[in-house]
């Protein structure tokens, strides 16, 4: 089973762009501000290259890549996102670095190759064909490169999100990326426990599904 279909609650005839421009444009910052820390795990031993950011949102992850010597494409549907990753990136010094693109990523996407792929939590509490985008920007990885794929496995009682049902494990996950799997090598595949902490300060354990895999030379 897919992990689009484990949506709940979800409002599948409004617009993504529509529904992600009212939940930025709800607080000054959505997210911590922060580089997702399985990218900074896996990523930074890597020398850089050209990175794709997939559903960037405001910018943490792009700007942490553009630090360290990345020409980056970061692409998000909703334009007040944008604004704030490319003040970010402004603020960082790196906005030579990053081109901010908007794309509604179920009808286009930039253009690659890409070096990195990464796909930080691409989910969504609107409609989204998560796994068709997925195979169409695994295919934008150049040989030698890495499509990085890291899905929220459980959410703490605050989200925003909650799961109530059963959830993949990373290999069903990547079983429904319906890759072909002898063009790449698995280099990770695992569902970690981390700690977090909630607005009101309360702590949970969550898990994630991490999906890290070497695309073979040709």
């Amino acid at each position: 089973m897919s992990i689009s279909e484990h949506r709940h609650h979800q409002a599948e005839d409004v617009d993504p762009a529509e529904y992600w421009e009212r939940r930025y444009q709800e607080r000054q910052r959505v997210w911590s501000g922060r580089a997702n820390p399985v990218l900074v795990d896996v990523v930074e031993p890597l020398p850089a290259g050209t990175a794709l950011d997939l559903g960037c949102g405001e910018g943490a992850d792009a700007v942490w890549l553009a630090r360290r010597g990345w020409r980056v494409t970061a692409a998000d549907v909703a334009a007040t996102a944008l604004e704030r990753a490319s003040g970010h990136a402004g603020e960082a010094g790196v906005a030579d670095r990053i081109d901010f693109q908007r794309h509604d990523l179920a009808r286009t996407l930039p253009d690659g190759p890409f070096d990195l792929v990464s796909a930080q939590f691409f989910q969504s509490n609107v409609e989204l064909p998560r796994e068709r985008i997925l195979r169409a920007v695994a295919e934008q990885v150049a040989p030698g490169g890495l499509l990085l794929v890291v899905t929220h496995a459980t959410v703490p009682p605050w989200s925003w999100h909650p799961h109530e049902d059963a959830v993949p494990t990373p290999e069903e996950e990547l079983a429904a990326l319906g890759l072909a799997l002898d063009e790449w090598h698995t280099e990770r595949l695992d569902a970690p426990a981390r700690q977090v902490t909630g607005p009101d300060g309360r702590t949970a354990t969550v898990t994630d599904n991490v999906i890290a895999l070497r695309r073979r030379a040709r």
